[in-house]
């Protein structure tokens, strides 16, 4: 495992005198494998956090969610997750694909709990997985080079209410049609197959969207 801490990090840690003790927690918690109890925890997320890096050199943070257990464990190194249907963009995907490292964060926000874990992450549009994602576009591969738990103190408790409408079943056949694909001034810059929505729905504007969103109703 290179270095953990470089630099920048010692210079904060000599002058908080905190050097021996974050080489202790570097010793007690930092790992190179996912051991059971993380794994179960990983494989009962239904949301995450992604941070990757863009082409001039921001972190691009980007909240995935899905329904408990599109997070897999394939081994005590590596895990997959899928990549939905999105605005088009392909921040998160395509910064894979010009810097492989990548960091996820997961919160247990009932508990609390989280685990934070560090790797080098390759997308594919046919992965031998992407049948066990129902509407996936692309399956995300990411080799474990550090994983480790965080104190929970600062984080606010929070209850689960209910999974968003749009996160894909197992029994997945269609999906529910997405409200911002009917913003008008849009609809000629879509791809052919998403302008049945508009089609189905009708058109509305970004102001109408908007107004949907701060009612929590897109």
């Amino acid at each position: 495992m290179e270095d953990f801490y470089g630099e920048q990090h010692r210079a904060l840690q000599q002058e908080f005198d905190t050097t021996k003790l974050a080489d202790r927690v570097n010793e007690r918690i930092v790992l190179t494998e996912i051991p059971e109890q993380h794994k179960a925890f990983i494989e009962s997320r239904d949301l995450f956090f992604l941070t990757t890096i863009d082409h001039r050199g921001y972190p691009t943070c980007s909240h995935k969610g899905g329904t408990p257990g599109f997070i897999k464990v394939l081994d005590d190194q590596t895990l997959a997750f899928p990549s939905y249907d999105g605005n088009g963009m392909f921040l998160s995907m395509g910064n894979i694909n010009g810097n492989d490292k990548v960091g996820l964060l997961l919160i247990d926000f009932e508990t609390p709990h989280r685990v934070r874990i560090h790797g080098t992450a390759s997308i594919d549009q046919e992965d031998s997985l992407l049948q066990e994602f129902p509407g996936a576009e692309l399956v995300v591969r990411v080799k474990i080079t550090e994983i480790f738990v965080n104190c929970p103190r600062y984080i606010h408790k929070y209850q689960r209410v209910e999974a968003s409408k749009y996160a894909p079943q197992p029994d997945f056949e269609k999906p529910v049609l997405p409200q911002w694909k009917r913003i008008d001034d849009i609809q000629d810059a879509l791809p052919e197959r998403d302008k049945e929505v508009a089609a189905q729905l009708g058109t509305i504007t970004a102001e109408a969207y908007g107004e949907r969103v701060m009612k929590g109703e897109a």
